[in-house]
């Protein structure tokens, strides 16, 4: 059986790679997101200058060959702090989507194997959670916590908990019927190996569409919080306080908004067509309507 499994997991992992790499929105947004890991583990070393490098006799300098982004109104290197910026942006979103896929996934499983009594104080507690805007409760979490990196990566691995709990109870529900997870109970077989040797594999699908599909939320999220002054603190550069701090400047030095604003946009839509593919590829139903316009053509 593991070997049978092992052999489904690389055919899959082939079919999602090649997927990938034919399709040219997939290929695009997965070239972005390697530039941005690059750009995010080694900012340091890339950077032409020093994040907080300040020199009052270049201030709000426009885009040049010198600083191609230009300079901002302490006279910093503005794509140094762009890129030193993605290390954070990259940080928050890795680490609270790991939070809420950790946490989600196993009040997912377990609301879901169990059912009964569990299950619903398990969903009742997620649909308080869900009662609540994402962005307003993660600004509760963070009033209440206080402002900064670790508080806002708590808070936004908190609000995007209850998605994965409700991905992974759908998952599960549909999974616990059939007849190999009937077998493994008759045999005596544990409820712990039960589910991660059965159930959680054969929910591994959504579970990844919904980790790609939220870390692009989850970086937006972050730029929020430190829009609003929540979240990473100066002088640290993040993009969301790198446009706070140019909205002052729209006028004069219309750089220090767009090129962090640029940067926002382009890595959630890489993560989104990253995770469109994905869903393509992973759903079964998706699957079923490719192949048959595929045969119709």
């Amino acid at each position: 059986m593991s070997e049978t499994t092992g052999r489904s997991s690389e055919g899959q992992l082939r079919r999602t790679l090649s997927a990938l790499r034919h399709d040219p929105l997939a290929f695009t947004g997965s070239a972005v997101l390697v530039l941005l890991v690059v750009v995010g583990v080694a900012g340091t070393w890339l950077a032409p200058a020093g994040v907080n490098e300040v020199d009052v006799d270049r201030m709000l300098q426009a885009p040049s060959w010198a600083h191609p982004f230009g300079t901002d109104e302490l006279g910093r290197d503005v794509l140094s702090r762009v890129m030193i910026a993605a290390r954070v942006s990259l940080q928050v979103g890795l680490v609270s989507v790991g939070i809420a896929l950790t946490v989600g996934t196993t009040l997912g499983l377990l609301a879901g194997y169990y059912r009964g009594w569990l299950d619903n104080v398990l969903m009742r507690c997620m649909d308080v959670l869900f009662a609540f805007p994402v962005l307003l409760l993660a600004v509760a979490i963070v009033a209440v916590l206080g402002p900064g990196l670790l508080t806002a990566t708590i808070a936004v691995g908190v609000v995007y908990t209850p998605i994965f709990a409700r991905v992974t109870r759908a998952g599960v529900l549909s999974v616990r019927e059939q007849v190999f997870v009937r077998a493994a109970i008759s045999i005596g077989a544990s409820d712990l190996r039960i589910m991660r040797r059965h159930v959680l594999p054969n929910i591994a699908a959504p579970l990844i569409v919904q980790t790609s599909l939220s870390l692009a939320f989850a970086i937006l999220s972050e730029a929020a919080l430190s829009f609003l002054g929540l979240g990473v603190q100066p002088p640290e550069p993040a993009w969301g306080r790198m446009l706070y701090d140019g909205r002052g400047f729209v006028t004069e030095a219309w750089w220090l908004g767009v090129f962090p604003g640029a940067a926002i946009f382009l890595t959630v839509l890489a993560f989104n067509l990253v995770g469109d593919a994905l869903r393509d590829v992973l759903d079964p139903r998706q699957l079923t309507v490719s192949e048959a316009r595929r045969s119709s053509t």
